[in-house]
């Protein structure tokens, strides 16, 4: 171990990485990736000398090692949702049921029929293996699977609607995360907004008022994430089907977060279903797979087999197009819905969601004093929260669910120590995301099931 004070005192980069303590980076990593490190480590290490920084040998080769680590680390990891909100969009939404997770290694692992006609032995689509699930369980005469909803609803517009009008309720004009709206997304999709009737009541004379040679179709856009109360009037799907169909013109309606399911049945609230759409006269149906459904990232189409034939022609059908990978989880995903006495059971989104109240107490209640034990400074204590849905689903809705919280009593402003707190769980092995509020910072355990793996995640807890 020697002391590096002035520029001359610095290895070269081959003495660096001819070192015995470095021979094992280059082994496991590839000499390209380290020499890379090496020498943006030295040029730092220079300009720290030359700044009156001194420092050990031994600091450089440890600082090489961390260097070569970070650059291989994966930006994209596994959290521990603690938040409260079931589907976090920030968080990857729905998590994938083991079904899903093993039908996507299956088919990562070779060769697929991804396009290929086994039994014929040539050319396939791609697009016909979820179908027949898709079908079954909306009631629809076709479907079609893209990568996204803001995706399915582009290009059903654009399919049908090019050059020309599409009439919608001022009130559902609604605008999706990352600040994508509705307005957009129609314009991008080449088509004409005709804005009918008020923000907060419209009336079918309103639409029918609307209506031209240029209308291509109606369009109803479910206010998945949000609600307006009070003094409001909507057209119904039924209503709006009536008019579209005396004006020969297709209705489509955007679900959103769209279920297959009816929610009552396991005790939550009400969320319209796409085969409560379809039976009510829409003629197509766009949803997302990643939401309520509870599976993969997806837009789906469902709806009139001639429509659905006319969006698949579409040459922006193929720059939409699912992975191998999605449309193996999502069939796995889809099978689960075959068999409604087990979803519960099967499907994690909505296994959190029903999850009894009493349960995650009771759960919070026995893994206080484990937490405790590693926060000193902190009261840690159990409290009755609310949760949410999230990702636009259910929004005027909560769930009462039981939360760890922790506190600094007598603290009057512990705001900084509640973050470093947060941070510290943040930089755990598996990061563990809560939310501050109310001079706390919170842990709602309804999305919480794996108690070992987070008790052995505590090890590494470090609160500075």
């Amino acid at each position: 171990m020697s002391i590096i004070d002035t520029p001359n005192k610095l290895p070269s980069v081959d003495r660096l990485l001819n070192d015995p303590n470095i021979a094992s980076l280059v082994n496991d990593h590839g000499a390209p990736l380290v020499t890379r490190c090496a020498r943006n480590l030295l040029e730092i290490t220079r300009q720290q000398v030359l700044a009156g920084k001194s420092l050990e040998s031994d600091d450089l080769f440890d600082s090489l090692g961390e260097d070569v680590a970070r650059a291989v680390r994966p930006s994209l990891r596994r959290v521990i949702n603690l938040t409260g909100t079931v589907l976090h969009t920030n968080l990857g939404r729905a998590v994938l049921p083991t079904s899903a997770i093993d039908a996507m290694v299956e088919i990562g692992r070779g060769a697929s029929n991804l396009e290929f006609d086994v039994i014929a032995g040539k050319r396939g689509d791609r697009h016909q293996h979820p179908e027949a699930l898709l079908c079954q369980l909306t009631g629809a005469e076709g479907a079609l699977v893209v990568n996204n909803n803001a995706a399915a609803v582009l290009l059903t517009l654009n399919s049908l609607a090019l050059r020309r009008q599409v009439p919608v309720s001022r009130g559902e004009l609604i605008e999706i995360g990352g600040a994508f709206r509705m307005p957009d997304i129609m314009a991008r999709a080449g088509c004409k907004l005709v804005e009918v009737g008020t923000t907060n009541r419209t009336y079918a004379k309103d639409f029918e008022a609307a209506m031209s040679s240029s209308t291509a179709l109606l369009m109803k856009v479910h206010t998945s994430n949000y609600e307006i109360q009070g003094f409001t009037s909507d057209v119904t799907e039924a209503e709006l089907a009536g008019i579209a169909q005396s004006h020969d013109v297709p209705l489509v309606t955007d679900l959103g977060s769209g279920s297959l399911i009816d929610l009552e049945d396991y005790g939550l609230p009400h969320e319209p279903t796409v085969s409560e759409a379809l039976t009510a006269g829409a003629d197509l149906v766009t949803f997302s797979g990643d939401k309520l459904l509870g599976g993969p990232q997806a837009g789906i189409i469902a709806g009139r087999r001639d429509l659905i034939d006319k969006i698949k022609r579409n040459p922006m059908t193929r720059a939409m197009r699912p992975d191998k990978i999605t449309l193996a989880a999502l069939h796995a995903v889809l099978r689960l819905y075959t068999d409604p006495a087990r979803l519960a059971e099967e499907l994690p989104t909505l296994r959190w969601l029903t999850r009894d109240v009493t349960e995650i107490e009771q759960f919070a209640t026995h893994l206080s004093p484990i937490v405790q034990g590693y926060c000193d400074d902190f009261q840690v204590t159990v409290d009755r929260t609310q949760a949410q849905v999230g990702s636009g689903a259910l929004p005027v809705d909560r769930l009462e669910s039981a939360a760890l919280k922790f506190t600094q009593p007598g603290v009057r402003r512990p705001g900084k120590a509640l973050k470093r707190l947060a941070r510290a769980f943040r930089e755990l092995p598996i990061p563990v995301v809560g939310r501050i509020t109310d001079d706390a910072l919170w842990f709602d355990l309804r999305c919480l099931e794996d108690e070992a793996e987070f008790v052995d995640n505590l090890q590494e807890l470090t609160i500075s």
